[in-house]
């Protein structure tokens, strides 16, 4: 990724920096078109920066010095085609360079390449769920039971900020970066779904 967009606030990147970890694993996605397409999923040693993660796993190019990745397995960046790879950590768009990026364990650590045309940033997904609610308290609004439930899967680890989702009738997911944490809305049929199954909505930056 050659552009990295400044975003209002940057959760679960805590790992930058610091002691790194020496045990444990962290999970590495490359995907592509909105993560329509997934390339390559693996496990990587926490402790590697992101970009130490990536060039394991993949055969990368970078630019600026190694701070910014131009190419994955041959998939380049374009100006041109407007193309580029845009990376996230759980779930959270990234503000600064992979190598400057400490994974810890069990994070989640996405790559993916899309157009960049329509829309340069996208600072929140929900495709790593229960990711991003797991770092920061999560307050769910809306039917006790389905509630209780959801709080019970993300595990939230009660550490600030402060991230809400509300749940609304139908189907959808969709998360926003606020000031204070995420906040996102959940339609109770998806929130079943995630219920069932925690991956049902795996790789996707929102569900309609």
């Amino acid at each position: 990724m050659r552009r990295l967009a400044p975003i209002l606030l940057v959760l679960a990147l805590a790992a930058c920096g610091g002691t790194a970890p020496t045990t444990g694993t962290a999970t590495l996605w490359v995907t592509r078109d909105r993560g329509r397409d997934v390339l390559l999923v693996r496990k990587v040693p926490a402790g590697l920066t992101a970009m130490q993660a990536l060039d394991r796993m993949a055969d990368i190019q970078t630019t600026y010095g190694g701070r910014y990745v131009q190419s994955i397995d041959g998939i380049d960046g374009s100006l041109d085609s407007q193309h580029d790879w845009f990376y996230f950590v759980n779930g959270i768009e990234a503000d600064r360079s992979a190598a400057e990026v400490r994974l810890e364990p069990g994070d989640i650590e996405w790559w993916d390449y899309r157009s960049w045309a329509k829309r340069m940033q996208q600072p929140v997904v929900v495709g790593a769920f229960p990711e991003p609610f797991r770092h920061g308290t999560t307050v769910v609004n809306g039917s006790a039971r389905i509630a209780r439930r959801l709080l019970n899967l993300i595990g939230s680890s009660g550490k600030s900020p402060r991230n809400v989702i509300e749940l609304i009738p139908g189907r959808g997911f969709h998360a926003e970066l606020k000031s204070q944490g995420v906040s996102a809305t959940l339609g109770l049929q998806t929130a079943r779904r995630l219920i069932r199954d925690p991956s049902a909505v795996r790789f996707r930056y929102e569900v309609p």
